[in-house]
């Protein structure tokens, strides 16, 4: 890796930590740049996932105030994103490369779909919520849906902070900021469980993990997470949806070239 090459990883991972904590999708900046740069898209999406996890971590700090009260609903949650992020995880390495290739293209799509909507994703929610009580968990309705969104976190990632916002906007009955708040504690549960697992089968198995990757995005997105929950509210939503969509783009071009 040269200098150059090591800036945009770096800068990746900074938009990625800031992203992830406002909004949810930032692994469609840094897995499409680390493919752009020429690392196997499975290598990318491993290294990338242990990458971020301490972005997750500043960005849920940042939130803290918001999450006063929370404990024994994000504990329950919790447990869903845990299972759901193992399953993800698992299958990401035990199905071959070719698989990943061709599943991953289907799931930036969908990412990129839910980047778009979201703002009309948001008004439904709030729309669903007005009048109506639901309980102080959600159910267990909420729960096979946090763990599906583990599920597909533990696989790739992009855009799972998108589903568990909507997830939570529905099912709850709560602030908003308060939810993404929730939503940036239950992925962070999401990358640390999956990074975990990758890191034991890197260690005793064949699993492939490009390190010096996995340091230059942590480093960012820690940067970006503390940015992120500072100043993220600021960034023009309609901006960040363009660059996300692009860069996504690029990703999809690389993937299916």
């Amino acid at each position: 890796m040269n200098l150059l090459d090591a800036a945009a990883v770096f800068a990746a991972g900074v938009a990625a930590g800031g992203i992830n904590t406002v909004v949810g999708s930032g692994s469609l900046i840094t897995f499409p740049t680390l493919v752009a740069l020429g690392y196997p898209p499975v290598v990318a999406n491993i290294s990338n996932n242990i990458g971020l996890v301490p972005g997750g971590v500043t960005g849920a700090y940042g939130y803290r105030h918001e999450l006063k009260g929370q404990r024994g609903r994000l504990t329950r949650l919790a447990s869903g994103s845990f299972i759901g992020a193992v399953i993800g995880g698992l299958l990401l390495l035990g199905l071959p490369a070719e698989a990943f290739d061709v599943i991953v293209v289907a799931l930036i799509i969908i990412a990129l779909v839910l980047v778009v909507v979201q703002p009309r994703l948001q008004k439904w929610m709030l729309r669903r919520r007005e009048g109506e009580h639901r309980p102080q968990h959600g159910g267990p309705a909420l729960w096979v849906g946090v763990l599906l969104a583990g599920m597909y976190g533990g696989y790739f990632g992009a855009a799972q902070g998108i589903i568990l916002i909507a997830l939570l906007g529905i099912m709850l009955d709560d602030d908003l900021q308060r939810l993404n708040a929730g939503k940036n504690v239950l992925s962070a549960v999401v990358n640390g469980t999956a990074a975990i697992l990758f890191t034991l089968m890197w260690l005793f198995a064949d699993a492939e993990i490009n390190w010096w990757v996995v340091l230059l995005i942590a480093a960012g997105s820690t940067c970006g997470g503390v940015i992120g929950a500072k100043v993220g509210r600021r960034i023009p939503p309609l901006a960040l949806r363009a660059v996300i969509v692009v860069v996504g783009v690029v990703a999809i071009v690389n993937l299916l070239a």
